[in-house]
């Protein structure tokens, strides 16, 4: 999904892993226990990879980009599995994962549909019982502005409990902050 030359420059800064570790994975995730295995899907430039690492006994990271891919690799694959594929489409096996999350790239799917289809993905891949959890910008002038020239697609947090629900989660707590939102669901058991 396309990112203009701000977001790459941002992403991929010291500051901002400093901030998703010390503020934004602790708000997201809170007490969520992520369990044994993790996917984390869209990590980008892996600003909270080294947060999850420490939470979970293995983590698998599912980017959409090669290069990205390559560059995650490069950096984490000694802890961490690395995919070059979609988020809507894993390829990954059904209910063998405790947790699924995602950090401030939903924004970035550009259709309502695919954002939906990486919801049933994540339920797909989990085990019963398994948790998704996951934060991205709340839309404002301000979070569209830094996006001009990139995929801009923001998740309303009034609409997010009940599309979770459609695509196969229970137990569904939405909350928002100043300038995220939060989500954690539980897959139904099958």
């Amino acid at each position: 999904m396309a990112m203009n030359l701000l977001h790459r420059v941002c992403c991929s800064s010291r500051p901002w892993a400093a901030y998703t570790s010390r503020a934004l994975v602790p708000w997201t995730l809170g007490d969520v226990t992520l369990g044994v295995r993790t996917v984390e899907i869209g990590p980008g430039y892996g600003a909270n990879m080294a947060s999850l690492l420490e939470r979970t006994g293995h983590l698998t990271a599912i980017e959409i980009d090669r290069s990205s891919a390559a560059r995650l690799t490069d950096r984490f694959g000694d802890r961490a599995r690395i995919i070059a594929a979609d988020g809507t489409d894993a390829g990954l096996p059904d209910g063998s994962y405790s947790s699924v999350v995602c950090f401030t790239m939903l924004h970035h799917v550009p259709t309502v549909a695919l954002q939906d289809r990486l919801f049933a993905e994540a339920a797909r891949m989990l085990e019963p019982g398994g948790v998704f959890a996951g934060s991205d910008g709340r839309h404002s002038r301000a979070f569209r502005a830094m996006h001009i020239g990139d995929t801009y697609n923001p998740v309303f947090p009034e609409d997010l409990a009940d599309r979770l629900r459609t695509a196969g989660f229970d137990d569904v707590e939405v909350a928002t902050g100043p300038v995220h939102q939060r989500w954690r669901a539980v897959t139904r058991g099958r």
